[in-house]
């Protein structure tokens, strides 16, 4: 029994967990936004969640199988938040063993998604297809061919939150698109502050990240601009009647992303930097959450 139980251990170690935090918060927001146009459906919403919970444990996992192939792990600068899970390194889990656990967990989403096609339409596949390229295709293609942050923006960003609002709906809508915006730049936002350790070691296995492709003095800029555009977005939404003003609630981590900006400018000093990601996941993590705590205080007032 001792012996399945760390087994179990080190597979939840190995999916990174501190980070799977992001799975609940995006499905919470789409599903939140849904729930304001007057849709909701639990066991919808758990298999939505379930699916972008798999898809992440598979993009988290194959990332460090990547990694530990091309060396990067073993040459980084480890911080909580980036370097990798180390549990390869630590020899707890062979390398294809760890492969395997990612294509498993993707695989486990994929009738979730054919699920979903079937009782909501076919209009749901080519978001499908989309983040299932940028789960697979992330760290051993994108990575390499420049400004690969875009991906995680997009595939566990952008399009979880559209997709935990279509499987309610049954269909896009610009509430949907505006609500997910914020979510698309702060996981870019969240890969990108988290690569800056990783600068030296990605550029010698031929990774093209931004920290490599523009600085990371010019990175902390365009990381800064990324970061306060997602607040002006929720003040402009707002302001235009694109988005109700419960989700305001999202500005409530202008602290956090202030010593984020600041942190990234210390890019020098891990002492510095290594708090700066910590304020960054906060960022990320708390912002959709008050924003989807938003759109139900917006629905339970009516507004």
């Amino acid at each position: 029994m001792q012996t399945y139980f760390n087994i179990a251990q080190i597979i939840v170690l190995e999916t990174r967990p501190q980070f799977l935090l992001l799975s609940v918060v995006l499905a919470f927001l789409g599903t939140a936004v849904a729930w304001y146009e007057g849709f909701f459906n639990l066991g919808y919403a758990f298999l939505a969640f379930l699916g972008i919970l798999l898809n992440h444990i598979a993009v988290n996992t194959l990332n460090d199988y990547f990694d530990e192939k091309s060396g990067i792990d073993r040459n980084t600068v480890r911080t909580p938040f980036s370097g990798g899970s180390g549990v390869i390194q630590a020899k707890m889990m062979p390398v294809r063993h760890v492969l395997w656990l990612g294509l498993i967990a993707f695989g486990l989403s994929v009738p979730i998604g054919i699920y979903f096609i079937l009782v909501k339409g076919l209009i749901l596949l080519p978001l499908l297809l989309v983040a299932a390229l940028c789960v697979l295709l992330y760290t051993p293609l994108l990575t390499h061919i420049g400004w690969p942050e875009w991906a995680p923006g997009v595939g566990l960003g952008l399009l979880p939150v559209l997709g935990a609002y279509f499987v309610q709906t049954g269909n896009y809508a610009a509430v949907a698109v505006i609500a997910a915006v914020p979510p698309g730049i702060l996981v870019h936002n969240l890969l990108f502050l988290n690569e800056f350790p990783d600068e030296s070691a990605d550029r010698k296995a031929g990774r093209r990240t931004l920290p490599i492709t523009i600085g990371k003095d010019r990175s902390a800029w365009l990381y800064s601009a990324l970061t306060v555009t997602v607040y002006l977005w929720l003040i402009g939404s707002v302001a235009l009647g694109e988005m109700p003003y419960p989700a305001l609630l999202g500005l409530f981590t202008l602290p956090f992303a202030i010593k984020a900006i600041r942190g990234s400018f210390q890019h020098r000093d891990m002492v510095k930097l290594v708090p700066a990601q910590a304020a960054n996941v906060m960022v990320v993590l708390l912002t959709q959450f008050l924003m989807g705590i938003g759109y139900i205080v917006a629905r339970i007032i009516q507004v």
